[in-house]
């Protein structure tokens, strides 16, 4: 395997890790990350400039799988920033197939209901608008080109770093309060599983790569806090709790996402099913920090 992966962020990362291709080539735009990162990958800038892409494309020869996690571009007119500049060079290399990370936020607001692959995308904010033209141009680059296309819709994603356990121990936990808001959420090593999958099975089509449990976000941070020994911070109501826009507006979203064609279409089983097993698991792995 040749593994391309734009953007080499925290999810790519740990897809890299599990799958420890033969040679992997990895983008970033910063070139301090590109050296942190260098014993991951051939590192290369690339910030979605055809000047970058040119650059980019002396080592695309011989590409068999790539993974695409780079955020799309917001606006009128936004959307992916690979494709514009790099579709007739991926397209030539004909990959074995593509991954594309997206997220469940395309799907908006479903006022706690349940949503699958088949559900109607309701996007309200700018960046979920993005990923769903994003989402599209991917589907299209692959039925025009004939290389399988997969596009995966996260959930809150969590895991090394990144968790309940290390916001207790710095302090920035918080339990807000919304009566009958709930989150699916989706542990890094689950997303790598996922990607794992779509590139043995040259899956194509959309796949939400969520957890089993949605569950109020509020609940998750108490249970943390029990494992921990340390007394949950107090709640606080939503309504009246100082957030930032960003912040506030994903509590404008409410929905539970379905995963079912995960685990029938990609065979996919998920390691951290739910929140209860991924936080005992990696409190007794010390696997949290």
């Amino acid at each position: 395997m040749k593994l391309l992966a734009l953007g080499l962020g925290y999810s790519a990362q740990a897809a890299l890790r599990r799958l420890s291709p033969a040679a992997a080539i990895g983008t970033t735009r910063s070139a301090g990350k590109a050296a942190a990162l260098a014993s991951l990958a051939d590192m290369r800038l690339f910030d979605g400039s055809r000047e970058s892409a040119e650059a980019l494309k002396q080592a695309l020869s011989g590409i068999t799988h790539v993974l695409v996690s780079i955020a799309p571009a917001e606006g009128p007119d936004g959307g992916d920033r690979v494709l514009p500049v790099l579709a007739e060079a991926l397209a030539a290399e004909s990959p074995a197939a593509v991954a594309y990370l997206s997220t469940v936020g395309v799907y908006g607001d479903h006022d706690g209901a349940w949503v699958d692959e088949e559900s109607e995308c309701r996007p309200q904010s700018a960046r979920s608008l993005a990923r769903v033209r994003a989402e599209d141009q991917w589907l299209d680059f692959g039925a025009r080109s004939g290389v399988p296309v997969a596009v995966l819709r996260l959930s809150g994603i969590y895991g090394p770093g990144r968790n309940a356990f290390v916001n207790l121990a710095d302090g920035s936990a918080r339990r807000l309060v919304k009566p009958g808001q709930v989150f699916n959420r989706i542990h890094v090593e689950d997303i790598a599983a996922a990607v794992d999958r779509v590139f043995a099975t040259g899956a194509s089509g959309l796949f939400n790569i969520t957890d089993d449990e949605p569950a109020p976000p509020q609940d998750v941070v108490a249970y943390a806090a029990g494992l921990m020994g340390v007394p949950p911070p107090p709640e606080q109501d939503f309504a009246t709790a100082d957030l930032s826009p960003m912040a506030r507006s994903f509590y404008g979203e409410n929905k539970r996402v379905a995963n079912g064609r995960s685990k029938s279409m990609l065979g996919l089983a998920y390691a951290y099913p739910d929140y209860r097993t991924a936080f005992a698991r990696m409190w007794a792995e010390t696997s949290w920090r």
